[in-house]
Order: structure tokens, then sequence, then C-alpha cells
């Protein structure tokens, strides 16, 4: 499965140790990202760090930024899309389909998202995200003017960026580690949740 054997939970420092745990609690498993990465505890800890800033901004909580939850994992799906990375196409893609409470969102924006059923809006953020992608030395001030069109601004923009370059990253590692979606992923969000 892996390339790199996962560490035992019990083996993991305890901070590492107590976050797993609290993610198991609240998703009912542990991602496998959460213990391949664990085997560089201070690579773990930088990683989370970013992670969560990027990721887990209360919506309306950044003044001078707008991004949605969903918007947010819309990009990491999209782009990751780009880049091949299959675990977090299908962990970020459940993601996005609860957070946007549309269960075929993710495999549209996935396959080709300027037909996937999302707004004008959307598809512009996900035009730029894109761009840094794939060409972000071509990065210009008409693309921070489309974006701005569609009333996004220049933290939007940064946050954009940031989002598609840290999972360049994660999708780089994730390949080359042989990473696996835990099969849980794939279907959350596309079927009514067990009461």
């Amino acid at each position: 499965m892996s390339r790199y054997p996962f560490p035992q939970l019990n083996d993991l420092p305890d901070d590492i140790k107590a976050k797993v745990l609290e993610v198991q609690e609240k998703a009912g498993f542990v991602p496998n990202v959460f213990l391949a990465l664990a085997r560089r505890p201070a690579e773990w800890r930088a990683f989370f760090a970013y992670h969560d800033a990027l990721m887990l901004k209360e919506e309306g909580s950044n003044p001078n930024g707008s991004l949605s939850k969903g918007e947010r994992e819309m990009i990491v799906t999209t782009t990751s899309a780009a880049n091949h990375c299959l675990y977090c196409v299908v962990a970020h893609g459940a993601i996005l389909r609860i957070h946007e409470k549309k269960p075929m969102v993710a495999d549209q924006v996935a396959v080709n998202y300027r037909k996937a059923d999302i707004t004008a809006r959307q598809r512009a953020m996900l035009n730029f995200a894109m761009k840094v992608c794939l060409n972000a030395d071509q990065i210009e001030d008409a693309d921070f003017e489309a974006l701005q069109a569609h009333g996004f601004n220049d933290e939007d923009a940064w946050d954009i960026a940031a989002i598609t370059a840290f999972f360049g990253l994660s999708n780089r590692m994730a390949s080359v580690s042989g990473m696996q979606p835990n099969p849980e992923f794939y279907l959350m969000g596309r079927v009514p949740k067990q009461k």
C-alpha cells in the first residue's frame, strides 16, 4: 500500500497521538495522511500547522479574504486532479461534497471544472488556481483583475495561491509515498449519513 510503513499510534509523540485520536473521534477513522506523515514528527507538525492555517479558517474570520471552506476544498480537489494525486482528489473531494452539499461536485471539478455545476465566481477562482498550479511563472495583473471582477480581493488571491502551492507539496509526497485514500472517503458526502 504505502512505500513507507506507518508508525504505530502508541509510538507517536504525545501531541501527535492526541491530534490523531481527536481526528479519529470526529471522523470515525484515521485518514492515512495523519499516520503516513507521522514518521517524521517535526515535518508532521509543520505540515499540519500550515494546513490548518490555510484550511481551517472560519468563514468571515478574515476581513481581507472571503473563501468558503467548500471553495478551499474545491481548489484542493481541482489542482490535485491536475497533479494526478489520487489521495487528495478522493479525500478532499469527500470534504468538498460535504461542505457544498452537492454529491457530484467533486467528480465534476476533478474531471473538468470548466463544465462543472459551479458558479461563475468559483470558475474564476479555479482558473486562477489552475494557472498557479501549472504556470505560476505566467501570473500577471490580468489574472488578478479577472478575480476582482468576481468579487475576490488580493487576500483571496493569496489564499488561492497558497492553498494551490501547499497542496502541490502534499500531492507530490502522497504520490511518491504511495499513500492510498481510506475506503471511507469514497462514500462520504455521496450517500445519506447513517443515524
